[in-house]
């Protein structure tokens, strides 16, 4: 009779075949096409968007990367591919609403930069981005955010401007949610290059 173990589980089984610990990740136990396949999967706007598919975080994350460029063209691809790594541990926790991160706390916060820690260092990149760097995709995820809830999560450009600043001298982009496996093979393609670039 094989003995039960009193321990709880703290570890994710991922496709890849690793087992991820999400209280003490490794970045030996990371993989990209764990976190393409995960955030292709993963809804923003708990899912209440407009279209036949989700607009998935992987999407939003290649929104953002392409925004950065945008705002700071000379940028190097390590800033590049921070900001398309910017929400991966999301890959694992979901995609959580800010006004739900923020009646969590503060330990929500801690094991999200943990593990954001980890997959930075796995791809090579310090663990924590440059105070500007950080500012500068923060700004590029609100723009995201303001264009996201206009056009498909059914905000009022004045209630978007509200919560997320009205954006200013960027072209609209024009969103149309993937279906997942479309978002999985751009965010992989995406990584790649940025990768290729370093």
């Amino acid at each position: 009779m094989a003995l039960r173990s009193n321990a709880r589980r703290a570890w994710q089984r991922m496709l890849s075949g690793r087992r991820l610990d999400l209280l003490d990740p490794s970045p030996l136990d990371i993989e990209i096409e764990d976190i393409a396949h995960g955030l292709a999967r993963v809804a923003r706007w708990n899912g209440q968007t407009k279209g036949h598919s989700a607009f998935s975080v992987a999407q939003h994350c290649l929104l953002v990367e392409r925004l950065v460029r945008d705002l700071k063209p000379k940028c190097t691809p390590a800033l590049r591919l921070t900001a398309l790594l910017h929400d991966a541990a999301e890959y694992v926790i979901g995609d959580l609403i800010s006004p739900f991160k923020t009646a969590i706390g503060l330990d929500y916060k801690e094991f999200e930069n943990r593990l954001c820690c980890a997959i930075h260092i796995r791809f090579g990149l310090p663990p924590g981005a440059a105070p500007a760097d950080a500012a500068l995709i923060k700004r590029a995820d609100r723009i995201s955010a303001y264009f996201e809830a206009t056009q498909l999560a059914g905000f009022s450009p004045e209630e978007a401007g509200e919560f997320f600043g009205a954006p200013k001298g960027l072209a609209s982009p024009r969103l149309v949610p993937m279906n997942a496996d479309e978002a999985e093979a751009a965010y992989l393609d995406r990584f790649r290059r940025l990768s290729a670039a370093l």
